[in-house]
């Protein structure tokens, strides 16, 4: 898929994430971790926890990889969003491009096939918890669209200062 609102669209090829794909999706992560406040955690993802980590969304079918000349440049993953059975049929997602490769299409390409992935298993709702300084992320997820369901203030911190989560929902039935 190729997004009308890329700057430079490239042709992105997304693919269910396989093993081999641990080490450069934990890149991507690990970025994110050092460089933003898209995950709040300061804490890299150690070699062993990636693993850990990529292979709880193999086994789900959850994962899938955006290659750009044969070089992965993106990965999204949907999970549970609570771990109470009542929260079974909800899932959470989460989109991320390499640095240098935003405004490409890559994001959109993933999240179209996340949701598409999350449909065909069965899922009700998915949500997205989005920084709420994060404008691109958001305005991805409305093209999708997901409705805004609130902003939670002051709920997380990172480098120091307080954080607000934008909550997004989408309806998959």
């Amino acid at each position: 898929m190729t997004s009308i609102y890329a700057r430079n669209p490239v042709a992105v090829t997304v693919r269910p994430a396989r093993p081999g794909d641990v080490e450069a999706v934990r890149a991507i992560r690990n970025h994110a971790v050092e460089h933003s406040t898209a995950l709040w955690t300061q804490t890299p993802q150690t070699p062993a926890q990636g693993v850990i980590w990529l292979a709880a969304h193999l086994e789900r079918g959850s994962a899938f990889v955006a290659e750009v000349d044969a070089e992965v440049a993106g990965f999204a993953v949907y999970g549970p969003w609570r771990e109470l059975d009542g929260y079974r049929h909800t899932v959470e997602n989460s989109v991320y491009v390499r640095e240098g490769r935003h405004g490409l299409g890559i994001g959109s390409a993933l999240l179209d096939v996340l949701i598409t992935a999350a449909r065909e298993a069965g899922h009700h709702v998915m949500i997205a918890g989005i920084e709420a300084g994060n404008t691109p992320s958001i305005r991805l997820h409305e093209r999708f669209g997901f409705d805004h369901a609130g902003t939670l203030p002051e709920v997380g911190t990172k480098f120091g200062r307080w954080l607000d989560l934008t909550l997004m929902r989408l309806a998959l039935t």
